[in-house]
């Protein structure tokens, strides 16, 4: 049997346990007078008069900036401690809208230090009135902002650095797509001529291409394509058809076994994991003497067919069904067509950049249908004429042209008189 008060630990009584250390000091911090969280707060508090003149001053800020309390309260004016830039801002902008408001958030300015350097700040700052309603202090808050400052710095340096970048980049891009097309196409006698490339977008390549070469004596070939893709990719396969449809033409000008070449070409380099195709239409033309204008032969590589406005005002596509992609199969189908271009006949040839863009609404894309009703109301034309309508078209488009788009277009002007 326990007696009482014998310390036995019995149900109420006290277990006599001291506070740990780490409580004391728990306690302690909890029972930090309302003054010294004010004087050592994490940011700067500062009261001024309403003519800005400081009245009181918190010791963080004092620290910040290096100045003793007795510097400062009574001595100077809120607009003392800023820079000519900030002063003139305070004047002008900062001190009418807190009057006007009532209260201004997050404004970044800069503060002088005792030693001459800058302090860039937030300051935000409430106007507090008496019990009748008249304004008498100011209370402003002060967030040191160097960090966010260097972390602006180093954002706009990393911004200007990558838009130096990408204007290299575009420049490389513009260069290189110069480089795909001839610098000037070839002068038939007896034949305009002229062509556009209209760039979807100035940070890649595309893989439009186009020209006109003179062949054997009184022959000239001419062809436009579309590479599948965008970039260097796009671009190494584009010189490739370019080359070879070139020095094809020379061994063998038939436009079908020119276009063979092409397909064996792109056969024989992308086969396998990566395979690369393209649609190109190529034409030979040889003036034709006993009608006058020219003979044109094109043979299609799966590429949208050529448009031909006559002189006597129609328009119609010159079919050539069934042409099959350059480069993807081994033994390619390749469809042709030859015509005869009479005097104040135009040839419109165009990759589908121009076809597959979207109309003004966003909702539909232009359409073979449309544009051989473009060239209806075009026709009778002449290259200059057509390739000029066409700008204005893709113009038109404006973002809608969601891809490059080349187009050439050869006319057999009529007799002078």
């Amino acid at each position: 049997m326990r007696k009482a008060g014998d310390g036995s630990g019995g149900k109420g009584t006290d277990t006599g346990r001291e506070p740990t250390d780490e409580q004391a000091d728990l306690s302690a911090l909890l029972e930090d007078s309302a003054e010294d969280l004010y004087e050592h707060a994490p940011c700067g508090y500062l009261s001024t008069l309403m003519d800005g003149r400081i009245v009181k001053v918190n010791t963080t800020l004092l620290n910040w900036l290096g100045y003793e309390r007795g510097d400062l309260v009574g001595r100077k004016h809120f607009s003392d401690l800023l820079a000519v830039g900030g002063r003139l801002y305070h004047e002008t902008h900062f001190a009418p809208l807190l009057r006007m408001q009532g209260e201004i958030n997050a404004i970044a300015l800069e503060l002088k230090a005792a030693n001459g350097s800058r302090l860039p700040v937030m300051v935000s700052s409430t106007v507090r009135t008496g019990s009748a309603g008249q304004p008498l202090l100011i209370r402003s808050t002060v967030l040191d902002a160097r960090d966010r400052r260097a972390y602006e710095t180093e954002l706009l340096r990393a911004r200007k650095e990558a838009d130096q970048e990408r204007d290299r980049l575009q420049r490389l891009a513009a260069t290189l797509q110069q480089t795909l097309l001839p610098p000037a196409l070839a002068n038939v006698p007896g034949l305009d001529v002229a062509a556009h490339y209209h760039i979807a977008s100035v940070d890649e390549v595309g893989g439009d291409f186009y020209d006109l070469f003179p062949l054997a004596a009184g022959t000239w070939g001419l062809f436009l394509g579309d590479v599948c893709g965008k970039g260097a990719a796009a671009a190494a396969i584009t010189s490739l058809a370019r080359y070879t449809l070139r020095a094809a033409a020379v061994y063998d000008p038939d436009p079908a076994a020119v276009l063979d070449n092409l397909n064996t070409v792109l056969n024989h380099e992308y086969s396998g994991m990566d395979p690369r195709f393209c649609t190109v239409i190529f034409g030979l033309l040889t003036p034709d003497h006993e009608q006058g204008g020219f003979r044109i032969t094109l043979a299609s590589g799966g590429h949208p067919p050529a448009l031909l406005m006559r002189a006597d005002g129609s328009a119609d596509y010159l079919p050539t069904p069934g042409g099959q992609l350059m480069g993807v199969l081994l033994d390619a189908h390749i469809a042709t067509v030859t015509v005869h271009l009479a005097p104040g006949d135009t040839l419109l040839l165009h990759t589908d950049g121009l076809t597959e863009a979207h109309t003004a609404g966003g909702q539909h894309r232009y359409g073979d249908d449309a544009l051989l009703d473009f060239g209806r109301r075009l026709a009778p034309t002449t290259a200059q004429d057509t390739i000029g309508a066409v700008r204005d078209l893709l113009n038109a488009f404006g973002t809608g042209v969601d891809d490059d788009t080349a187009v050439l277009a050869v006319h057999v002007p009529r007799a002078s008189g």
